[in-house]
């Protein structure tokens, strides 16, 4: 069985049921301290509008809140929706993070809104260009880092090294990531479909640039790890509702979790959502390992970035300890 790879973490900043963006902001912080306790690789946050259940809109802020209270972690997104945001204000915002905490700051680059469409149009309200301009803004953002643009700098950011990652669910990022020798993260943790044929495009076409010689893929997977398989399946009932509520038109914050998915979701429910969350991995320690060692198998991954939308917040953190504990038992 192939061995795991080195593990991630992607963390939504969840407002549970009954609490609130600060409460959410405060546990996104302490999960990040104990990720790096852990030996966690990276801790990303990821850039959602609108949605009351996600305190990540301002994304940047949030990388400065972890990475603030954080001394070694790499902190970053996964991602920011470039065509939301002019590039230069974007490659001004990470230059400062890179300012702040030299070494630890990396930018991962989307092209959906992360949003629906009518607050999509009020978010990009004074920019003329399109998510049909993802290849060039990516390549603007770029170019200021090296400092490469007449007459514009980005101040602080020409000059500093921030890693840039490209995110997709799609063959397009796949194929973009390779066309600019970027790293290549999957959401594969809520897309699934068309991940083995992203890959496999992404190696087959990748060109070595100078920052990334070799590619790089992440993959994203949900897990959820408890001392037995009932608990995790417990605790993974909360994000199974979650996404039954957006998919009928009715987000809201993370529901509490029941004992059984079939105590809260109708089996066409619990069919439609096993193949949008095909990618999860629940159960004890053993069954986990089990499920993430085939998952490297069939994937190859350089990488897994886990997501864990859990309801309680010492269950959350007892699950990302049991599955440090798990990557640790391998090496």
């Amino acid at each position: 069985m192939a061995k795991i790879p080195p593990l991630s973490v992607l963390d939504l900043c969840p407002v549970r049921e009954g609490s609130d963006a600060r409460a959410s902001l405060a546990s996104s912080l302490e999960l990040a301290q104990h990720a790096e306790k852990w030996g966690y690789r990276r801790f990303w946050v990821a850039e959602h509008h609108g949605m009351e259940g996600v305190a990540s809109a301002a994304t940047s802020l949030v990388i400065q809140h972890v990475a603030a209270g954080t001394s070694t972690l790499r902190v970053g997104a996964g991602g920011i929706m470039l065509p939301n945001h002019a590039p230069l204000v974007i490659a001004e915002q990470f230059g400062t993070l890179a300012s702040l905490f030299p070494g630890r700051i990396e930018l991962g680059l989307g092209r959906a809104p992360g949003t629906d469409m009518l607050t999509a149009r009020a978010l990009r309200r004074t920019r003329e260009g399109s998510s049909d301009d993802f290849i060039d803004d990516v390549q603007e953002l770029q170019a200021y880092f090296a400092d490469e643009v007449e007459g514009v700098r980005a101040v602080p950011g020409a000059g500093l090294d921030v890693p840039i990652y490209m995110l997709g669910s799609s063959l397009f990022g796949a194929s973009a990531a390779a066309a600019l020798g970027l790293p290549f993260a999957f959401a594969s943790h809520f897309a699934p479909d068309r991940l083995d044929e992203a890959l496999a495009l992404y190696r087959d076409r990748y060109r070595p640039s100078k920052a990334n010689p070799k590619p790089h893929a992440i993959i994203g997977v949900n897990v959820f790890v408890a001392d037995t398989d009932a608990e995790a399946e417990s605790i993974s009932t909360s994000l199974a509702q979650a996404f039954r509520n957006l998919r009928t038109g009715r987000p809201g914050k993370l529901p509490k979790p029941v004992a059984r998915i079939s105590d809260a979701l109708s089996p066409v429910e619990i069919a439609a959502l096993e193949s949008m969350l095909k990618f999860t991995v629940t159960g004890s320690p053993a069954t986990v390992r089990k499920g993430l060692e085939a998952l490297s198998a069939r994937t190859r991954a350089d990488e897994m970035i886990v997501a864990a939308q859990i309801f309680d917040t010492k269950a959350c953190l007892r699950s990302f300890e049991l599955l440090a504990q798990i990557a640790h038992e391998q090496n």
